[in-house]
C-alpha cells in the first residue's frame, strides 16, 4: 500500500496529489520510527551525557515527526499555516537530531543520521509548494 495513492484517493484531493507532500510524509513516518530505533539502540551502549542527549534529540525528533507527517496525511479542509509550521519544526528537529548522531560512530546514529537528513531535505520541497 502507497501513502501517496491513500491521500490521492482522498475525496478532497480529487486525483491531484502535492507530490512533495505525498512524499515527505513518507520519509516523516519513516525519519519517526528510525529515530525511535536509533534512541533505542543508544539506551543499549554505554550510557554517559553524550549518549543520554542523544537519547534525548532522537526521541524528540521522532515525536516531531510523527506530529508533522499525521498533519501533512489530513486533506479534510485547510489548515497550511500550521502545517508548514510543522514542515519547519520538523527541518529544525531533523537538523539538530542528523548533526548530533553524526558525532557518534554506532552504524544505528550513522543511519538515523541520515535519515533525518533526507527527511530535513524533503520537508523543504514541500514547503516550497506552498509559496
Amino acid at each position: 500500500m502507497s501513502i501517496a495513492k491513500m491521500i490521492a484517493a482522498h475525496p478532497d484531493v480529487a486525483g491531484n496529489l502535492n507530490e512533495p507532500l505525498a512524499l515527505v510524509v513518507k520519509h516523516m513516518m519513516y525519519c519517526a520510527a528510525i529515530c525511535t530505533s536509533c534512541a533505542d539502540a543508544c539506551a543499549a551502549e554505554e550510557v554517559d551525557a553524550m549518549r543520554r542527549q542523544c537519547i534525548r534529540v532522537c526521541a524528540d525528533c521522532a515525536d516531531v515527526c510523527d506530529a508533522a507527517f499525521k498533519l501533512a496525511t489530513r486533506r479534510t479542509g485547510s489548515n497550511e499555516a500550521l502545517l508548514q509550521t510543522m514542515l519547519r519544526t520538523c527541518i529544525e528537529a531533523c537538523i539538530i537530531c542528523a548533526d548530533h548522531c553524526a558525532m557518534h560512530e554506532d552504524d544505528h546514529c550513522r543511519r538515523c543520521a541520515e535519515m533525518c537528513r533526507e527527511c530535513a531535505a524533503d520537508c523543504e520541497k514541500a514547503l516550497a509548494t506552498f509559496q
